[in-house]
This record gives C-alpha cells, structure tokens and sequence, in this order.
C-alpha cells in the first residue's frame, strides 16, 4: 500500500479532535458531546441571523441549557464560532476516514476519492460552509490565528501529502503549496458559486471539477 509520506491519516483525526477551547468540564468525552449539542444548536440561530445578531441567551436556549450550563463547556460566545470551524473539520475528516479512503492502494485513485467525498461534503453542509466564509471575520485574534493553523495544518496539508504521492518530486515544495491551496478552494467553488452554476447537473458538476484538477495536474486517471 502507499501511504501518505509524512502524516498518516490518523494524525489528521488525532489533531482534529483536540480541545483548544477553555472550559471548567473535564470529562474530555462529556465536553466533546456537550460541544457538539452547542454546535447542533448554535448553528440554527447562526445560519438564520449570522453571528453578531444571534444572542448568547439565544443559543443557549436552542441548545437546551441555562446560561450557566452553556459556560461550563465554552468560556465565551467567540467559542461558539471556533467550534464552528473545528466542527467542519472534524466532520469532513470523518467522512473520508468512513469511506476508507485511506486504505486505497492508488495514489491517483485516492486523490480523485478525497476530491469527490470532499466535493459530496461540501455540497450537502453549503450552508455551514457559506457561514463560516461570511462569518469568520468575526473570530478574535486567537481563534483566528487557531483556525488558520487548522486549515493549514489539516486541510491543505491533507492535498499536499496527496499530491506529493502522486507527482512524486515534481514540483518544488512551494509549488506543492500552491497545488494544495487551489485544490481547498476549488472544493467550496459549489457552495460559494452555487447562485451562478445551480442549473446545471450535480454529477456533472463533480465530474468536471475533477477532470479539471486531474489534467492541470498532469494525471491520468486510467
């Protein structure tokens, strides 16, 4: 099998699902499922009013806690958005790992199943997707600094390791950098771009992109 030649898939989800947000619970498993409730409702108020209309009370409310309740799992509602962004993550990293992908012995095979799991994702969370691009200038200076690192650290490392498998030594590692960030961006062009392209047909979209990526990259796919 090839692997990934830096970082297994494993560290990806490792590195996902650790807790940078301040909280008095301890119970590492109680906090994550009590985070994840905050997500689940917080984002019913937030993909409805966006993030500086939305009330703490508010969320706490659709989450189904008091106020005191909601501040033993965040210590803050800036919290909240960076839970958003963490979320994403972590439910995109579960999606590739319940496919398997991972486990494709084929460098190119495996790219192309990364680009249509991710294409699937995004398409199906295009609302979190589109709140988290219109609301992220709302992140403090900390959390932003975090996110960044994330995307940079998981996702885009994510297609870098991809490709380095598949165009082995041929570009120079700023050029991996390059790839890597064109790819993450071409993977939420649906979701941001949706009211340009609607009409035509999600499987053709999928393919397209795709085959797009595979030729600027110089890959055959047979």
């Amino acid at each position: 099998m090839v692997k990934l030649r830096r970082i297994k898939f494993e560290e990806f989800q490792r590195r996902i699902s650790k807790n940078l947000v301040p909280a008095t619970v301890k119970d590492k498993k109680l906090l994550e499922k009590k985070q994840d409730q905050i997500v689940e409702g917080a984002c019913k108020i937030l993909f409805k009013k966006g993030f500086n209309r939305s009330s703490i009370r508010e969320i706490a409310k659709e989450c189904g806690m008091s106020m005191g309740q909601l501040y033993s799992y965040i210590s803050s509602k800036d919290d909240i958005l960076f839970l958003v962004h963490k979320h994403m993550h972590k439910t995109w990293c579960d999606n590739l790992a319940e496919a398997g992908f991972s486990h494709i012995h084929d460098p190119v095979q495996r790219l192309i199943q990364a680009i249509e799991l991710t294409l699937k994702y995004i398409v199906e969370n295009k609302k979190l997707i589109q709140f988290i691009y219109s609301e992220s200038k709302h992140l403090g200076k900390e959390h932003l600094r975090l996110v960044l690192e994330m995307d940079d650290k998981n996702i885009v490392e994510l297609w870098r390791e991809l490709l380095r498998d598949v165009k082995k030594d041929a570009y120079t590692d700023n050029e991996y950098d390059l790839a890597a960030n064109i790819i993450s961006y071409l993977m939420v062009f649906l979701s941001l771009r949706e009211w340009n392209v609607r009409e035509q047909n999600l499987g053709n979209k999928f393919d397209f992109i795709t085959s797009f990526i595979l030729k600027g990259l110089e890959v055959n796919s047979q």
